[in-house]
């Protein structure tokens, strides 16, 4: 028979929880922010929603006390999200199977309710202990992870002050991310002049201008985003990840747009970062681009030598502190005052895929680990 964990997290696959910004039909995080309260309530947690945006909240649980009196104790939290991308060519009638070599398929196995379900398992196995604990072990669900991270940065302005440490719940193979990079998504836009396409000369082709825009643009930024480094993270980089432009073959294109996606080491983030450097080279290369929507996030870099992470280490000797080129909520916290890493069963390398899947020996493992991490706090 499956463990208490497999089984959760079967029952976390089959909620639909798509962010909408990822998907036009995506169901949103309140049915999965309802299942994890109702969880939550049933090991004698506090548990409260918090709307960031229509039907999207934050579920928020508190520890239990041992007394009814003001629960001082210092607080860290564990502090996945709830949602998920898009499930566009996924096989849906497999989602939560366990297969014949031990793997749970679905949307979210990996990233990230296989971290969750751990989570989640572990404090459950440890009901008993965490009232009487001389650390409170909250459990935050944050919506809007997969896109604009809003609930983690709602969670920092609000609550940041009552917490010490965050273990945000991502598959990093049960390694400590303590380093990640940031991150800049614009969109880039060329407007040009609309014709007839028999009389393209009296027009003015936005797809071409954006094309010859982009070439020039990559080659300019692309040497100085190598000159932000850093020892770990290598250096800042670019990617262009999308082109649109034009409504049909026999007119003349009137605007063209892409989207760019820069990765940002510490040093480039703390010069004057990402945005400015985008908007620099625009200018010195007289480029006919406009930023539009840009979204710039920070990048995460808690020492070593962090007091919680060695509590993590003793509890978990195998546990080894490491960086990351990908960017979480983590960063969010951290920019809001908590210290926060990234921690979790599974690969990194499932997440997003069209066959995603988490190993059951990866979840238990991640049990194990919560589990003996939640217990060293007695000490």
């Amino acid at each position: 028979m499956p463990s208490n964990v497999v089984k959760l997290l079967q029952k976390l696959i089959r909620i639909p929880s798509v962010n909408p910004d990822c998907s036009p039909d995506g169901e949103g995080e309140a049915a999965m922010a309802n299942f994890v309260q109702d969880f939550l309530k049933d090991i004698d947690f506090t548990v409260t929603q918090e709307e960031v945006l229509p039907n999207r909240p934050n579920v928020i649980g508190r520890c239990p006390a041992a007394t009814s009196a003001k629960d001082n104790r210092p607080r860290i939290l564990l502090c996945p999200h709830l949602d998920t991308v898009s499930v566009a060519g996924m096989d849906m009638d497999t989602f939560g199977t366990i297969t014949d070599d031990g793997r749970v398929l679905g949307r979210g196995a990996s990233d990230t309710k296989g971290p969750m379900a751990a989570m989640l398992q572990a404090l459950a196995n440890c009901a008993d202990i965490l009232p009487s604990l001389p650390v409170a072990v909250d459990f935050v669900g944050f919506m809007g992870e997969e896109a604009s991270q809003h609930g983690s940065k709602h969670f920092g302005e609000k609550h940041a002050a009552q917490y010490q440490f965050g273990l945000a719940g991502e598959p990093t193979s049960l390694d400590i991310v303590n380093v990640t990079k940031g991150s800049l998504w614009a969109t880039l836009k060329a407007t040009g002049k609309a014709a007839h396409a028999s009389q393209p000369e009296a027009g003015d082709n936005a797809i071409l201008k954006i094309a010859r825009a982009l070439d020039k643009f990559d080659q300019a930024i692309t040497s100085q985003l190598a000159s932000y480094t850093h020892p770990t993270l290598s250096h800042s980089t670019l990617n262009i990840g999308t082109i649109t432009g034009g409504k049909q073959a026999n007119i003349v294109p009137d605007s063209a747009s892409a989207q760019i996606d820069i990765r940002t080491t510490p040093a480039l983030y703390h010069d004057a970062g990402a945005l400015a450097l985008v908007e620099k080279v625009i200018n010195e290369q007289q480029l006919p681009l406009q930023v539009i929507n840009p979204h710039e996030n920070p990048p995460m870099e808690v020492a070593d030598d962090n007091p919680w992470i060695q509590r993590m280490q003793a509890a978990n000797p195998a546990s080894k502190a490491v960086s990351a080129p990908w960017f979480s909520d983590a960063a969010h916290l951290n920019a809001a005052g908590i210290p926060s890493i990234c921690i979790g069963p599974g690969s990194i390398n499932q997440a997003h895929t069209k066959d995603e899947f988490i190993h059951i020996y990866d979840l238990e493992a991640g049990v194990d680990y919560f589990e003996n991490f939640i217990r060293s706090l007695a000490n």
